[in-house]
């Protein structure tokens, strides 16, 4: 069989076909009929001559195999240091194997290489800070997955989720109107509490438009009013768009290489149609790769720059306490021990590191902080990157990762991990449900909000223009 039904080489562009997937509980029917999916070995070999550069073929090339990326890689350490589980084995057994092949392979073969691809590797980019030649394993799974992702073997949930990004233009089935509804709901949700509260939609010409995660749209609306709590304390002149407020990319951790171009432009299109000075993106690291690192890439600007400044959350937050306009109750610092999740892709990938110890040194009264071991660039991934949080058919391999995040934290004694990246975040909630060990772990945000000093003229007032 050469195409299934639902497993084949054609993303999910329709509503129908997304909802006959989602309907397969467990992706069973769809890694049967995958098990049959004939792989076009003419067209495999034409995608890699057409789109692999020189960057990746030197890199090919030049490794020598030395086993320096190694210790680098937390998933080689969580899986009894097997040898097939370091970095260069892993890309010579399969991108290294298909260009070697020159894309004669089989359908088994490119199902053990999906199960490395998306069990074996988070794309954390950890082992190119080792390698002697600078390779980044991590940048070589993702072009990996990418080919795998054409040829339509692809894990289930991140079939979806691409189709999610095509169809909603978010990575759940959230719409234009689902959207809009939920802001003016937690307006008028925390409008009591907060007078004057608002979170304007289409305002044009703004200081910030905000982006976010459509988790937050779908089950976590709490963190949108967060923001707008934030932003209203800060005086900030801001909007969210009523298109292109969905910041993430399901079709990064895919492979789904024009899914992510388009979900790139959708955000583009919006910043230049509501003209604010500058964007600020969520608590969330690959939203912040996939539209700000790499995302000009994609979306073809040859400068590399987004169409306004656009910066995390975190940059946004310093900013905000360093001036005075967000201000912390010193009396309500954190005075328990307490740890900092570095996220892979705004502080490896972008550098981002002292910009959140920064926001820690307002939050955490001093001699409390506690760093990981080892910490910012060189901190593990959470366990769950890359997609593999979301990924039920390798849900015990995810598990088995979370256990060096797991060593880590019991190692610096905290209980409460401050984790501002969705992914991270998550990770570390799945850490304490499977290898419970009385940690708790937050967001920025709700930090923040608790500990922060309201401005007399912003507190509400009772009936008789009291404060309350």
């Amino acid at each position: 069989m050469p195409e299934g039904i639902l497993c084949n080489k054609q993303p999910i562009v329709t509503d129908e076909q997304l909802k006959l997937t989602l309907g397969d509980k467990g992706g069973k029917q769809y890694y049967a009929e995958m098990e049959q999916l004939e792989v076009d070995t003419d067209k495999l070999w034409a995608t890699i001559q057409n789109t692999m550069k020189s960057r990746l073929k030197t890199w090919l090339n030049i490794c020598a195999r030395c086993g320096l990326c190694a210790d680098s890689c937390f998933l080689y350490e969580c899986n009894d240091r097997k040898p097939e589980q370091v970095p260069a084995a892993k890309i010579h057994a399969t991108l290294g194997e298909i260009v070697k092949r020159k894309g004669k392979v089989d359908n088994a073969f490119m199902r053990r290489t999906m199960d490395i691809a998306w069990s074996w590797c988070t794309c954390c980019n950890r082992c190119g800070q080792f390698c002697p030649h600078g390779i980044d394993m991590g940048i070589m799974f993702s072009y990996l997955r990418g080919l795998l992702f054409s040829q339509g073997f692809v894990p289930w949930e991140l079939k979806i989720g691409s189709g999610m990004h095509r169809v909603y233009k978010a990575q759940m089935d959230v719409t234009t109107e689902d959207w809009v509804d939920t802001c003016e709901w937690m307006a008028d949700e925390n409008c009591e509490e907060w007078p004057g509260l608002e979170i304007p939609v289409d305002k044009e010409d703004a200081d910030i438009m905000y982006t976010l995660n459509a988790r937050e749209a779908k089950h976590y609306p709490e963190d949108i009013a967060e923001a707008a709590i934030l932003f209203h304390v800060a005086g900030e002149n801001w909007t969210v768009p009523s298109e292109g407020w969905e910041q993430t990319s399901l079709t990064l951790f895919a492979g789904d290489w024009e899914g992510c171009k388009q979900n790139v432009l959708h955000v583009y299109d919006a910043i230049e149609r509501l003209r604010p000075k500058r964007v600020v993106g969520t608590e969330c690291g690959h939203a912040h790769r996939a539209t700000v690192i790499e995302g000009p890439y994609w979306a073809g600007r040859e400068d590399g720059q987004p169409p306004k400044p656009f910066i995390h959350y975190v940059e946004w937050l310093a900013e905000m306490l360093r001036t005075g306009r967000i201000k912390i109750d010193p009396e309500k610092r954190i005075k328990e021990l307490v740890t900092l999740q570095d996220s892979c892709n705004y502080v490896r990938n972008q550098g981002l590191k002292n910009i959140t110890r920064e926001i820690v040194s307002y939050l955490v009264e001093p001699g409390y902080f506690v760093e990981m071991a080892p910490n910012k660039e060189y901190n593990y991934c959470c366990g769950g990157g890359g997609g593999f949080n979301g990924i039920g058919k390798y849900r015990p391999q995810r598990n088995i990762a979370l256990l060096k995040k797991r060593e880590q934290i019991l190692d610096t004694g905290a209980k409460l991990v401050i984790a501002p990246c969705h992914n991270c975040w998550d990770a570390i909630r799945d850490l304490e449900e499977e290898y419970p060990m009385g940690i708790r772990w937050s967001f920025l945000k709700p930090l923040v909000i608790k500990m922060m000093i309201v401005p007399e003229h912003l507190k509400p007032k009772d009936e008789e223009g009291e404060e309350e």
